[in-house]
C-alpha cells in the first residue's frame, strides 16, 4: 500500500501501476501525501544538467571488453583524488613541494633552494631538474644511496591514505581491473595501491627493473598489479627520470618484446596524463620502437581548454595510432566522465556471461519524462487544495 492509517510510507518506491493511479487520480490522497510525493520525485529526478546534456562516448572504445584495455594513469588522477596534496597535481608542483620540504628539513644550502626554485619556474625540461636535484642531495661520489632526496619525498608524500577525498576515478579503475584491465601508471604515489587494500583487493606495486614480475604482468598472471614505469617513491633509489636508468630493461630482448606486444594487443586509455607522449621512458618504450602504430588504436583524454589546440592535437596523435578525446572543458568533470565511460565499458557482457540472467531494473529508476507529468499532476491538485 502507498500508505498506512493515512501515513505516507516514505521507504516506499512506486511501482508502474501506483504512478498511473496516481497520475489519474490524485484527488484520492491527502495534500500531505502528495508533498510527500513531490518530495520523493524531487529524489529520484536526475540533476537538470543530465538531463539537459547527454553525454556521447566513442563506440570503438565503450564496446571493448575490459580485459582488452590497458589503462596509462597519470597525475590528473592523484589530483582528482587527493585536491589536498599540491604535489600530485603536477611534476612541476611534485618538485616544488620537494623543494619546500629539503628547506625544511634543511637538507639543502638556501642558495640552491632560490637556484632550484629559479629553474623549476624558466626550464621547460622538469625532467632534467628533478635529475639535478637528485644529484645535489645524494653523496659526492654519485652513488644514489644514502641520500636527503628520500627523505624529502617522504616528507611530502606523508600519510597518503588519509588525503583520498574523492575516490570515484580509483572506484571505476578497480571496477575495470576486476574484469582484466591492466594498470600501467606515471606516477610515483600509489594511491591506486593504498584504495584498493582498504576495499580488500590484493594489490601489488611493481617496477620495470624487476624483470620477473614485469614478465608476470605483462602476461596478465598479476591481476591486481600496477606498473610504475617511473618508479615508486617508496623507493626513491629506484626511481628513474630518463631512458638511461632502464638501458637493462630497453636492451632486454624478452621485456621489451612482451611489453611492446601489449602496445599491439591492447587498447591503452590514457587517463589524466596529457603529456604522456612527452614522457622520455614512454617513448622508449612504445612511441619510438613500435611500428606501424598507424594501424594501432589507443585513446587519450584531455581536457579541452582550447578548442584549436584540442582538434589540432586530435590530428596530431591519430598519427601515432590515438584517439584523443575530451572529458570536458573543466577538470572537475573528469571523475564523472571516467565514473559513466567505465559504466558504459562494464555494461556489455564479456564472452561467457551470455548465459546469464539479465538485470533486473530497479523500480526507482524512473523515466524523467513520467516524473515530469506526475509532478504536474500533483502540484496541479495541491494548487488547487
Amino acid at each position: 500500500m502507498l500508505f498506512a492509517n493515512g501515513v505516507w510510507r516514505k521507504d516506499f518506491f512506486l511501482p508502474q501501476e501506483k504512478i498511473f493511479l496516481l497520475e489519474k487520480n490524485p484527488w484520492m490522497f491527502s495534500s500531505e501525501t502528495l508533498m510527500s510525493v513531490c518530495q520523493m520525485i524531487s529524489r529520484l529526478r536526475p540533476p537538470a544538467s543530465k538531463l539537459a546534456f547527454i553525454r556521447k562516448f566513442l563506440k570503438s572504445l565503450i564496446t571493448k571488453q575490459p580485459r582488452d584495455l590497458l589503462l596509462v594513469i597519470g597525475t590528473g588522477v592523484s589530483a582528482a583524488v587527493a585536491p589536498g596534496i599540491p604535489a600530485l597535481c603536477s611534476w612541476r608542483s611534485c618538485i616544488e613541494a620537494v623543494i619546500e620540504a629539503a628547506e625544511q628539513l634543511e637538507v639543502l644550502h638556501p642558495g640552491d633552494v632560490a637556484e632550484f626554485r629559479k629553474k623549476v619556474i624558466k626550464d621547460r625540461d622538469l625532467l632534467v631538474v628533478a635529475h639535478d636535484l637528485i644529484r645535489k642531495m645524494s653523496p659526492r661520489t654519485g652513488d644514489t644511496k644514502p641520500n636527503f632526496f628520500q627523505d624529502c619525498l617522504m616528507e611530502v608524500f606523508d600519510n597518503l591514505e588519509q588525503h583520498i577525498q574523492n575516490p570515484v576515478v580509483l572506484q571505476s579503475i578497480l571496477r575495470l581491473m576486476e574484469r582484466g584491465t591492466m594498470v600501467l601508471t606515471t606516477n610515483y604515489d600509489n594511491l591506486l595501491e593504498i584504495f584498493g587494500y582498504q576495499q580488500g583487493k590484493p594489490m601489488e606495486s611493481l617496477d620495470l627493473k624487476d624483470k620477473d614480475k614485469v614478465l608476470q604482468w605483462a602476461r596478465g598472471h598479476i591481476k591486481y598489479g600496477v606498473l610504475h614505469n617511473h618508479g615508486l617513491y617508496t623507493d626513491p633509489c629506484g626511481m628513474v627520470l630518463d631512458p638511461s636508468g632502464y638501458k637493462d630493461v630497453t636492451q632486454d630482448p624478452e621485456v621489451m618484446e612482451v611489453i611492446q606486444n601489449l602496445y599491439q594487443t591492447k587498447s591503452f586509455l590514457v587517463l589524466g596524463c596529457g603529456e604522456t607522449l612527452c614522457d622520455q621512458i614512454f617513448q622508449a618504450l612504445f612511441l619510438y620502437t613500435v611500428k606501424n602504430k598507424v594501424d594501432l588504436e589507443h585513446y587519450m583524454l584531455v581536457l579541452k581548454e582550447n578548442e584549436d589546440h584540442f582538434f589540432k592535437l586530435q590530428a596530431d596523435m591519430l598519427l601515432h595510432g590515438i584517439k584523443v578525446v575530451s572529458y570536458g572543458d573543466c577538470f572537475i568533470q573528469f571523475p564523472e566522465y571516467v565514473q559513466d565511460l567505465t559504466t558504459q565499458i562494464c555494461k556489455h557482457r564479456s564472452p561467457g556471461m551470455h548465459n546469464q540472467a539479465p538485470v533486473e531494473k530497479k523500480p526507482e529508476q524512473l523515466n524523467p519524462v513520467q516524473l515530469s507529468e506526475l509532478e504536474l499532476h500533483v502540484w496541479t491538485v495541491l494548487k488547487g487544495n
